[in-house]
């Protein structure tokens, strides 16, 4: 993988790039589709790439682990052959999930032992054994193992836990060194700043992160329970750090709002499930705010979705019927809003790199950003 900086916003940290993999290139800032099972949720490969216009999707190790398992993926010859995308691919490593089963898993120096969320079976996941599954996935972009800290740690917990992940990395990297594809194309490998929301452990991670040499990196344990402000700082005081000629990745967020506040602060990348799960659940974002589609008042609304949407369905199918479809539980609602929501956020992000590209980005971002955080 390769990363071309090709313009910082003058007077901010925005900055626009691109990454080139084996499966084609990137343009940044990013979002980044989530498909936890090998699929984003209700949403067909071809219209990822024709009229969302998503670059890149990610997948998840532990879902991919437990189903359709390793076996069927090496058959298949890796992911992208296995869920039909050619484009790049990015898998997390599996740490926030295990980290989400707080009552099934218990962490050692060696790795963290669980049980399956599915039918208990137990099952371990090391440094060492996270990079082999990743290789077997095939991902352009695999995470290294982390332990996910929670939002309101306390130090003494947040140091030790930071302590595992730094060692847990020294050896997903040793590993990583001494495996390969089993596809034969280029992999890379992105370390993840942890450190909770003290300072000192996020300078800390952040410089032992910088000092690897990887091709990009990330920055995790953030929106899971931390003030916004509290996020933004850490973002700040680690990109501070981390080499500004490497993407960077900031994991699990977030909101339109989290995402041009983000960019603004250095950020490259993205991926957040909320345009797709909160679509399945009624909610829409739009530029001119977001919209309950279960509320009442959009009955009888029989204008489009989203005049000034850019995929098929914003201006195909009415505010009234989409509120017909998600009040009924019917499948077309749900493919309606996720596909409405995840072109909002490519759009988002294309536009935040058009207006780096024009130094107005600032301007522009302040400009919108009431608008996108609206209740309509």
């Amino acid at each position: 993988m390769d990363f071309q900086l090709q313009h910082t916003e003058s007077g901010s940290n925005a900055r626009a790039g691109l990454i080139t993999t084996d499966h084609g290139q990137i343009e940044t800032p990013i979002f980044m589709p989530v498909g936890t099972v090998g699929s984003v949720k209700a949403v067909h490969m071809s219209e990822l790439k024709s009229d969302i216009g998503a670059q890149i999707i990610l997948g998840n190790t532990y879902h991919l682990y437990l189903r359709p398992g390793l076996e069927i993926l090496k058959q298949a010859g890796g992911l992208h052959k296995f869920n039909s995308w050619d484009g790049p691919i990015l898998t997390d490593s599996g740490g926030f999930q295990v980290f989400s089963l707080t009552e099934n898993r218990k962490l050692t120096k060696e790795g963290a032992e669980f049980r399956s969320h599915l039918d208990g079976s137990k099952h371990f996941f090391s440094p060492e054994n996270v990079v082999d599954i990743q290789r077997v996935i095939g991902a352009d972009i695999i995470m290294a193992f982390d332990e996910c800290t929670p939002g309101d740690s306390d130090y003494e917990y947040a140091k030790k836990s930071l302590d595992l992940t730094e060692n847990w990395l020294d050896r997903c990297i040793s590993r990583f060194k001494e495996s390969e594809c089993p596809y034969g194309y280029r992999q890379s490998l992105f370390p993840i700043v942890q450190g909770c929301v003290y300072p000192d452990l996020r300078k800390r991670a952040a410089n032992n992160v910088a000092e690897k040499g990887a091709d990009g990196n990330a920055i995790g344990g953030l929106a899971v329970g931390e003030p916004t402000a509290k996020m933004y700082e850490m973002v700040e005081l680690v990109n501070d750090i981390l080499p500004k000629d490497k993407p960077r990745y900031l994991m699990g967020v977030g909101t339109p709002a989290n995402l041009l506040e983000s960019i603004e602060r250095g950020v490259d990348m993205f991926d957040c499930i909320m345009p797709t799960r909160n679509g399945r659940n009624g909610q829409i974002f739009t530029r001119h705010g977001i919209m309950n589609m279960r509320n009442e008042k959009w009955k009888n609304d029989f204008s489009p979705i989203d005049e000034e949407g850019v995929s098929f369905v914003d201006r195909l199918y009415s505010k009234a019927y989409l509120r017909h479809l998600i009040h009924t539980n019917e499948i077309l609602g749900l493919q309606i809003a996720s596909i409405h929501n995840l072109s909002f956020y490519l759009w988002l992000v294309k536009e935040a790199r058009k207006h780096i590209l024009d130094n107005t980005f600032t301007s522009w971002k302040r400009s919108i950003i009431e608008d996108i955080t609206r209740r309509l």
